[in-house]
Formats: structure tokens, sequence, C-alpha cells
């Protein structure tokens, strides 16, 4: 969403680290958002965090030695974000963070060290919400420090009404609109752990309704790994593109999930969602009731399921929109 209105008043160089490799998740993913072709690619792949985040250092690292940018600017909590801002940090460029102050305060978390860190090296920190640049005031930081709403939701905006265009995908299925769950696991605190993936895939089994689950390789690796075979009703599929998890996410009739983003997606498109965790960055989805945190234990999904009932309202959160305006704006300000 940054990338074009930047490029209207900045070169931009955009370089993919390949750190999601799968080509549905990654290729799809910017041709569906008109994201230009990267000017670099890593092609990094999976693999243990410290090999992963090595590989990108150096190859981002490289890239800055060649191009001298002004800044550089990082997204989100992933180990590529990581990777940019140590690098920049390093090479001496000014570091500008989108989706800062953001905290689970849970340690034991990879995104959590990623956001912290990425967090204490930047000089522009664009927050999505108040409680986030509240979050970077008490780690003491307070210059640079912008709320601009979120980016995503910007996206949605734009490219959500073509996800509408998707609903015959639901076919194959035999599911109707607002008749399924759909659900997404791929935190490595879930898929790594036997007896937190156990938990909620009885869970899932133990539902009334059909469940979609679009399946990240890492879950089905997990899954054979630790012999789980999800019941009938609990159907995986391929990962989708992002219109397509759109238009899956719009038509459920409640979402289980432990991704930051679908959270996020499931409250701007008016659908209840319960996270598979036990902590989440998005409080403000938890505080207006339209998310309910669960973990990973049996009783307790699906207990939040049944209970879930639909609030009356959804506010706003996370700006009203300009968040991508406000972010070009203070970059341009900055060079």
């Amino acid at each position: 969403m940054v990338s074009l209105p930047l490029r209207e008043r900045h070169r931009e160089i955009l370089l993919h680290t390949g750190q999601h490799y799968d080509a549905v998740m990654s290729d799809r993913f910017f041709q569906e958002l008109n994201i230009p072709k990267p000017d670099y690619e890593l092609n990094v792949g999976s693999g243990p965090h410290g090999r992963q985040t090595g590989q990108m250092l150096a190859g981002i690292e490289e890239a800055i030695e060649r191009e001298h940018p002004d800044i550089v600017l990082i997204y989100g909590d992933t180990n590529s974000t990581l990777a940019g801002a140590l690098a920049a940090a390093k090479r001496h460029v000014p570091v500008a963070h989108v989706e800062a102050g953001l905290r689970s305060f849970n340690r034991r978390m990879p995104e959590e060290i990623n956001r912290v860190v990425a967090d204490q090296l930047s000089a522009l920190l664009f927050c999505p919400s108040d409680s986030a640049a509240r979050n970077l005031a008490r780690e003491g930081i307070t210059r640079g420090v912008h709320v601009v709403g979120d980016v995503m939701a910007e996206a949605l905006q734009q490219f959500g009404r073509a996800s509408c265009d998707h609903t015959r995908m639901l076919d194959p299925f035999g599911v109707k609109p607002g008749t399924y769950v759909l659900a997404t696991v791929h935190r490595a605190e879930n898929t790594d752990d036997p007896e937190r993936l156990g938990g909620i895939f009885r869970a899932l089994d133990a539902l009334d309704a059909p469940v979609i689950l679009p399946a990240h390789p890492r879950l089905r690796e997990s899954l054979e790994r630790c012999e789980l075979r999800p019941a009938a009703r609990v159907r995986l599929i391929e990962p989708v593109g992002y219109l397509e998890m759109v238009a899956l996410e719009r038509n459920a009739r409640i979402i289980l999930t432990d991704s930051g983003g679908v959270q996020k997606e499931a409250y701007w498109l008016g659908v209840p969602c319960v996270t598979l965790r036990d902590e989440t960055e998005w409080v403000e989805t938890v505080e207006s009731g339209w998310n309910v945190l669960a973990g990973a234990e049996t009783v307790r999904i699906v207990e939040a399921v049944s209970r879930m009932k639909t609030p009356a309202s959804r506010p706003p959160l996370y700006g009203e929109g300009g968040a991508v305006r406000a972010v070009v704006e203070h970059l341009s300000q900055a060079v």
C-alpha cells in the first residue's frame, strides 16, 4: 500500500527476502495488491531463526552498500523486519518502522523480540494505535513516534471489494456464507508444541460446523510429525491468495486464528474472532468484544466459540484512513 504512493515522490528500492517462500503466499500477494516487482530477491526461504536472519542480514547489507538509501523502511515483526533494522543500523542508515510499538509482552515469541529490537533501532516509528505509542513511551522511546493508523486497513478497503468475486470458491466445500468456521494456525508457539497443537485440533474436531483451514507448510509438517489426523469436517486446503483469504474471512460464521493480521481483518469485516493464543498485540479488538483470547486448550476454545456473540457496535480502530498518506509524508520530511 505504501509502495505506489511513495514512488510518486521518491525512488523506492524494494527488497524481498523470500522468508515467505510459498508461491501462493508470496507471488500472488504481490500481484493481487499491485505491488511492484522487487528490485532484490534474496530467496532465503525457511530455516532456523538464526540462520534465516543471518542470510537476510548479509543480503540486505549488500543491497544497502550498493544503493546508499536515505532511509530503510521495514514492516511488521518478522525475521525480515529484524534483519532490515540490524543491517541498516550497522550501516548508519536511519530506520523507519511501520507497525511500531506493538507488544504481546511475551518474550518467548520470536516476533516480540523482533519488534522490540526493531523499535529500539528506528528513527521513525509509525504506530497503528495510541496504545502502541504508550508502549514505546514506557520503553523510553518518544522521539520520531507518529500514530498514523494501520496501512492494512486501507489495503482491505481498496482491495476488499474484489474479494466478493471469489465467493464461488466456497462451492467445492459444500458450504454457504455464514455456515462455516475459518481457522488459521501457523505460529511456532502452536505448530512446534505437540500439546498445544493437539489441543487446538481437538477443539476444531469438536465444533458443530465445518472448518476450512488454509494450511501453512509448517502446519502440515507439524501435523504429520505429531501424527494428528483432523476429523473429516476439518478441511485442510492449500494456502490461498489475499483476495481469496478475505473472501473466506468475510463469509465465515466465526474465525479462529493465531495470526495478528487475521484478527484485525476479522474486526474490520465484522466477523467474530477467537484467537488461539494467550495474548495479543491487538488489544483493542479484545476490549471491543469482537475478539476472545482462548489459548490452545480444547475446552477454552470450544467454550469461547459457543459463547461468542456479535457485539452491537464496531467502533473504528486503528484509524479511519490516511495511514499510507501519513507514512509517506513523514518519510518525505525526513529525507
